[in-house]
Parts: structure tokens; C-alpha cells; sequence
């Protein structure tokens, strides 16, 4: 059966907006109870009009509101009692609605068709707008490519295909440079109604766009083999992201890096210099809390659960390493765990030991040796003493020198 011109005409509206056939037909026949109204009608009275698909021939009815009573009856163009609306329809309850079939017409006037074709631009025009809506909302937190269209101060206006999404500067990598026709990966990041339309808010600065691109690389990660945990990011600078696998023999991070790093490299090439450490989540706090630091190696970890507060202690080499320039190592393994950790120098206390040792050893010897430079001098004095003996013999004598007496044997007699 050929489609009559009228029809034709819809499926063009619909095939030109994307809209399905059954929301312009309800636009319509809103148009034309409008119209009707308009010129057969009163202002107060509810029309309803139904379109034929085929033909293009429609029908058009009187609709009344049942109340109980004549004397609640406020609008005699909108309202029936129980009485009378039995007349119609004996099976009609109160709080129903009655119709009355009314002699359709073709010929409007110019002030008629004029107001249906009002009717028919505005419920289009809203029912595209409600439509887009929904399909932009239903990609929340999804990565998107798109095209810079424009830059307006420091806003960019993005082209998403069926409409604009505006990246502001709290949303956009910094140092970043745009310009029009500049080809990106975006986040849809939120999605508002306005009077204007649809509102589509997007970003490069968020964490998700990072899930969102490793999502992409990863078919791990896409298929649920390995979880994303949490991810800490300082856009344009580094990131940190946790990573998790409850399959045995599969290496979560080595999953995100990919052979010789290629996966890590294609998510690294939508970011610019950005850098990213991948690091393995753990149930345990003191655990995560070490992995989130690397690549510092920790000593150990004491927690306050009361503050929510980590002291984290690292040998003097790993220092700087933990902490990060400005700070920003520990600065993320703090967002990525949600601990405050505070970086300290671990001090071993058998070193302590030894030194107090080597100290008290040093002191002992230098009180020896000073002692000893003391005592040597009176036991040569002494020596002496006993060596040499004074003179008492009378003059002109000699003292007889002491000689040592010889054995005799008993032969030598």
C-alpha cells in the first residue's frame, strides 16, 4: 500500500531528527486538537484527536471528567455528572472520563494551522531535547572522542557529534594547548537539562578519563578479570592507580603495563607527559600503604586508626624517594589510601647501641692511657732507688763492688 504524502512527510521529520514515529504522531495530533479547538471549539474544552498511520484521516473526540453530582460540576465544556455520563458509558465510575466522537475537520483557518504548526516546532523541538538527554546521560562517565571546535577564553567548546560539550579550565590538563579541530579523548563528565538544551559538561582532568582509557587498553579490566581500586591524580603530572585481581597466576599490574609497556604507552599518549605508577592493592592497610609509596622502599608502618593517621618510616636513602618533589609522592599515596602518612627517618636501635658502646670504650681508653702516663715514672724512681745506694764508707775506701757468689762444688775443696 503506498504511503500518502502526509506520512511521507512524518517519516522524513523523524529520520531528519532521529526521533521515533510515535512522539511526532503524538505531536501531531496535539497540533490538530490545538487547531480544532481553536476554531470548533471553546477554550475550556478537552480535545483529543487520533491520527490513522495509513491514511492520514484522523479522529477527533470531546473528553469530560465524571464527578458524582451536578452541583460539582465547575466547567460544563470539561465535566459530567455520574448521571449523565452513564449515558454514555454505562460501566463509567466517578474520577473517569467520558468522550463524546465529534465530526472531524480539514479546513482550518490561517490563525489555526498557524498555532498547530507553533505546537508541532515546540513539542519537536522538546521531545529532541529530551531524547539527546537521555542518550547523553546514559553516557556519564564514559570516554568519548572529540573534536575541539573552538576556543572561547579559557572554555573550550567541543564538538560530541550531535551536540557541544564545554570542557572549563578546572576540567582541562594543565600547560595543555587546544585549538580548533584538535582531536581528543574526553569523559563525559555531567549531563544537565537546560533552557537551551542539554548542558554536557566534559573533562581531562578527572581520574575516571585514566579508568576510562586503561578500560580501553586493558581487556582485563573491561571484562572484570582485573579491578581498578582507586586512583589519586595530579592531571598533567602523575597518577597513582591500585589495581586488583582475584584470579590466581594473574599479574594485575603486569596486565595494565602490557608487553614492553604498550598498553601503558597508548594511555600515556591521550595525556600528554603525564606519568603513572601502577601499584598493587592490598586488603591489609600497612600493605597498601607500603605499595602506595613506591618506588621508595619502606622499613615499616605504625597506624592510628583514631586519626586515620600513618607514620611511615624509611631509611635515610629512601627519603627524598618517599616524599617526592614538592611533596607530591606521599601527597598521593595519601589520597590513593586515604591515610594521612607522615614520612619519618628510621633509626635502627642496635646502631644506637653501638655507638654508646664505641663511645663508652673511647672514654675508658683515653682514662687508661692517662693513668699509665702517671704510674711509669714512680716505678722507675724506685728502680732507681733500689740500683744506686749512698756513700757511708770512710774516705779513701772503696766501696767493694757487688759481685755475684760463685757455686763451688765439693771436688773443686
Amino acid at each position: 500500500m503506498a504511503i500518502s504524502p502526509f506520512m511521507a512527510a512524518i517519516n522524513q521529520i523523524c529520520d531528519e531528527k532521529s526521533l521515533s514515529k510515535d512522539i511526532v504522531l503524538e505531536t501531531i495530533e496535539a497540533a490538530i486538537a490545538a487547531a480544532y479547538r481553536k476554531d470548533f471549539g471553546k477554550p475550556s474544552q478537552i480535545i483529543k484527536v487520533k491520527l490513522d498511520e495509513e491514511t492520514g484521516q484522523t479522529k477527533v473526540w470531546q473528553v469530560f471528567d465524571v464527578v458524582e453530582k451536578e452541583e460539582e460540576i465547575e466547567d460544563a465544556e470539561s465535566q459530567k455528572s455520574l448521571v449523565k455520563a452513564k449515558k454514555i458509558d454505562k460501566k463509567v465510575k466517578v474520577g473517569e472520563q467520558v468522550q463524546i466522537e465529534l465530526e472531524p475537520k480539514s479546513d482550518f483557518g490561517r490563525i489555526a494551522a498557524q498555532t498547530a504548526k507553533q505546537v508541532i516546532v515546540q513539542r519537536i523541538r522538546e521531545a529532541e531535547r529530551d531524547m539527546l538527554f537521555k542518550e547523553y546521560q546514559e553516557k556519564e562517565s564514559k570516554i568519548l572522542n572529540a573534536n575541539v571546535q573552538q576556543v572561547e577564553g579559557a572554555n573550550v567548546i567541543l564538538d560530541l557529534g550531535k551536540l557541544n560539550g564545554l570542557m572549563i579550565p578546572s576540567d582541562q590538563i594543565p600547560n595543555e594547548n587546544y585549538y580548533s579541530g584538535q582531536r581528543l579523548k574526553i569523559l563525559i563528565k555531567s549531563v544537565e537539562e537546560s533552557s537551551r538544551g542539554p548542558r554536557v559538561l566534559v573533562s581531562r582532568s578527572d581520574p575516571a578519563l585514566i579508568m576510562g582509557l586503561f578500560e580501553i587498553e586493558v581487556p582485563e579490566i573491561a571484562s572484570g578479570t582485573v579491578e581498578i581500586k582507586t586512583i589519586a591524580r595530579e592531571a598533567g603530572s602523575r597518577s597513582k592507580m591500585a589495581v586488583f585481581t582475584s584470579q590466581e597466576g594473574l599479574d594485575p599490574v603486569g596486565s595494565c603495563v602490557g608487553q614492553r609497556g604498550t598498553r601503558i604507552q597508548a594511555v600515556l599518549a591521550e595525556i600528554g607527559d603525564e606519568k603513572i605508577d601502577i601499584i598493587l592493592w592490598d586488603a591489609t592497610d600497612e600493605q597498601f600503604i607500603i605499595n602506595s609509596l613506591s618506588p621508595a622502599t619502606v622499613v615499616q608502618v605504625k597506624l592510628s586508626k583514631k586519626n586515620q593517621k600513618a607514620t611511615v618510616e624509611v631509611s635515610e636513602d629512601q627519603l627524598s624517594l618517599a616524599i617526592g618533589k614538592g611533596g607530591q609522592n606521599v601527597r598521593l599515596a595519601s589520597k590513593l589510601t586515604g591515610w594521612s602518612i607522615d614520612i619519618i627517618k628510621f633509626e635502627e636501635k642496635d646502631k644506637k647501641a653501638k655507638k654508646t658502646d664505641e663511645i663508652d670504650k673511647n672514654v675508658q681508653e683515653i682514662k687508661t692511657g692517662e693513668s699509665e702516663k702517671v704510674i711509669a715514672p714512680e716505678t722507675e724512681i724506685k728502680v732507681q732507688t733500689e740500683e744506686i745506694k749512698p756513700d757511708i764508707s770512710p774516705k779513701g775506701t772503696k766501696t767493694p763492688e757487688t759481685k755475684p757468689k760463685k757455686k763451688t762444688s765439693k771436688k773443686s775443696k
